[in-house]
């Protein structure tokens, strides 16, 4: 039972933040009101949100690169992998149904395309994931999130990175959040990007944060 709490936390919350930021993606360019900055704020908000809503439930990971690299980190149990990652995408689905459910004439929901070569757009996923990731592993554990500002720091840096990165390649970092509208839509000849980007991206921080963090301890300075 409390396994399933947590993966229906994981559907929920990716539901959510799918639904609320490719949402707010999709009416924009409805109404042209939200503009660029409104969206990359709501992905920010909603983001922490469900971290403070979900995190002691699930740890709000909401993202199946980052419940792989916690697996990699040895801070998530790998029997609960694939559950998570079913449940994230299967929110992301479902929040994709619902948007089209309610704006039938939208052709793309918010998905995440390059508008410029593939090989730009990957980097910058894989660079975007990398700094999320590093966050994300420095403030929260693999089941829980720690401290009030968890969701403040995590929240912020998808926010910012969503700025100033989301017209090239749609800063996604979530292989969950393009899933949804590209499966929904049919538009999956760039989808690829926007999982092994991310995924690399995220593996790499585990990279980085074992080699700051996890030193022997003689091998610290107080530098």
């Amino acid at each position: 039972m409390d396994r399933m709490k947590k993966y229906l936390a994981e559907f929920i919350g990716t539901y959510i933040m799918v639904f609320c930021g490719t949402g707010a993606v999709v009416i924009d360019e409805q109404v042209h009101t939200v503009t660029h900055l409104g969206v990359a704020v709501t992905f920010g908000l909603v983001v922490m949100s469900m971290i403070y809503a979900l995190g002691s439930v699930s740890g709000a990971h909401m993202n199946p690169a980052v419940s792989i690299a916690f697996t990699l980190a040895k801070r998530f149990p790998a029997k609960c992998l694939i559950p998570y990652i079913i449940s994230q995408l299967t929110g992301a689905t479902f929040a994709s149904l619902t948007l089209k459910f309610l704006f039938p004439h939208n052709k793309d929901l918010g998905w995440t395309v390059p508008s410029g070569s593939n090989a730009q757009s990957f980097i910058l996923e894989l660079i975007l994931t990398l700094i999320l990731m590093l966050v994300i592993i420095n403030v929260a554990t693999g089941s829980k999130e720690q401290g009030m500002f968890a969701g403040l720091a995590i929240g912020g840096v998808v926010l910012f990175e969503a700025l100033f990165a989301g017209p090239i390649c749609g800063a996604s970092m979530n292989p969950a959040r393009s899933f949804g509208p590209a499966l929904i839509t049919g538009n999956l000849s760039t989808l690829w990007i926007y999982i092994l980007a991310p995924v690399s991206g995220a593996a790499l921080a585990v990279l980085c944060w074992r080699y700051f963090f996890k030193q022997p301890t003689e091998l610290k300075t107080t530098a």
